[in-house]
């Protein structure tokens, strides 16, 4: 017999179908409690509130364990690619030898955005935010792109929309960081794979060869990989409920990067640096700034430790911390901001007040120190986050289309005035 829930309300029980996962979560279904009831549920936030059924990616906060598709994050991001990782995200399997050439060949045919996108970055004032730059770029991409406008696109025209998307973002990004040191941007090639491709197009130059170390590469590959999903966040959330309007897909993903531009959810990494660049402005004691986040009365927090989701530790710290050493090493930087992250990174991960509190250095930590030594300014940060989430907005999307979910509506409990007389202006 299928398991049930009872709700009672005044004499009255209702039953409800209790749902298990693949991963042996389980959930009340409440979707006919309206009907049955009258009443709805209130979850500010939906933190208790399962919006959807997905089987894109598997989380587990109080263990610590990230899965993409069933496959653990430890084992992709060390034998994987970015581009093969955006496939099984979106296609649900890993994809054979010939699928990922085919896959990665349609990429590169791709990566030229019009020409015309360039009078975009002639109209973004100087010094204007890379966020709103990325999302008014992307949602531009559906008027260069009008089929994907037409409603009830064919799998094959939505696959085609997709591989633009996945193609043209990497240019993008590249462009938004050129335009900010004004420098001429740099053409894609198609003799590079798609990170090589994107870091050439970062830090190219016209005027000579420019040599990316394979460090570099394989950093940043673990880095987008490692970003690339992440279940229901905020973004995720939007990305889904915006499409659920039947918007397409160049208006749900810039809908998802306005989402991920918020600094409570995409701008952690930024917030690493920031914080490491106010305790060198105070003169660079970590003690003292130690100190200041052990005391309860003191508002100081140090940011990049601990997680929202991650109760013990986040898996995905581990696997970039030894790319973080790597890149630290191959560059050879002498950077002080970074040497009081390593200062800070030493407590935490010894000093029983942050063991015991599980207050560990999670991604957006490692993430910060790498982005800042390749030499990307702060505000860059979470464009790098958007390009890594890319694959996985569109699985969310393309899951929630081919499950033809209906569009998003919350109810609310409504808390203003009750029935109120209309006063004429002169009597108020």
């Amino acid at each position: 017999m299928a398991e049930t829930a009872q709700l009672k309300i005044g004499e009255k029980l209702y039953d409800l179908p209790v749902i298990e996962g693949s991963e042996h979560e389980k959930a009340i279904d409440i979707a006919k409690l309206r009907d049955l009831t009258g009443y709805v549920t209130l979850d500010v936030g939906y933190k208790n509130t399962g919006a959807t059924k997905s089987a894109i990616t598997f989380l587990d906060g109080e263990l610590g364990i990230l899965k993409y598709r069933g496959y653990p994050i430890e084992q992709l991001a060390e034998k994987s690619s970015f581009t093969e990782v955006a496939y099984l995200l979106i296609y649900g399997a890993l994809p054979t030898a010939d699928e990922l050439k085919d896959f990665e060949t349609k990429i590169s045919r791709h990566t030229l955005v019009h020409e015309d996108m360039k009078k975009f970055f002639d109209g973004f004032p100087a010094g204007s935010h890379p966020m709103g730059q990325l999302s008014s770029l992307i949602g531009a991409l559906a008027a260069f792109n009008p089929l994907s406008l037409k409603p009830g696109l064919t799998a094959a025209e939505v696959d085609d929309e997709i591989i633009k998307l996945l193609a043209k973002m990497s240019t993008l990004v590249s462009w938004i960081y050129k335009k900010s040191l004004g420098h001429p941007f740099i053409y894609p090639q198609n003799k590079y794979d798609y990170v090589s491709n994107y870091l050439h197009m970062t830090f190219g130059q016209r005027t000579e060869e420019v040599e990316i170390s394979p460090v570099v590469v394989s950093a940043m590959n673990k880095l987008l990989i490692l970003h690339a999903d992440h279940e229901q966040n905020c973004s995720a959330s939007t990305v889904r409920i915006v499409g659920s309007s039947d918007a397409n897909l160049y208006a749900s993903i810039s809908a998802g990067i306005s989402a991920l531009w918020g600094p409570l959810h995409g701008g952690a990494n930024q917030a690493v640096i920031e914080m490491l660049e106010k305790i060198k402005a105070d003169g660079g004691d970590t003690d003292k700034w130690i100190a200041k986040a052990k005391d309860k009365n003191d508002p100081f927090r140090l940011m990049g430790f601990g997680h929202r989701v991650y109760k013990n530790f986040d898996p995905r710290a581990k696997i970039i911390k030894k790319a973080c050493d790597d890149i630290l090493e191959d560059l050879g930087i002498n950077d002080e901001v970074l040497e009081i992250a390593k200062r800070l990174e030493e407590v935490a991960l010894s000093d029983p007040y942050f063991v015991e509190r599980k207050l560990y250095p999670n991604v957006d930590f490692y993430s910060g120190i790498i982005y800042r030594a390749l030499g990307f300014p702060t505000e860059m940060f979470t464009v790098l986050f958007a390009l890594g989430r890319l694959p996985g907005w569109i699985a969310q999307w393309k899951e929630m289309k081919e499950n033809k979910e209906p569009i998003g509506r919350p109810r609310q409990i409504y808390t203003g005035p009750t029935t109120r007389d209309y006063t004429d202006i002169s009597s108020r």
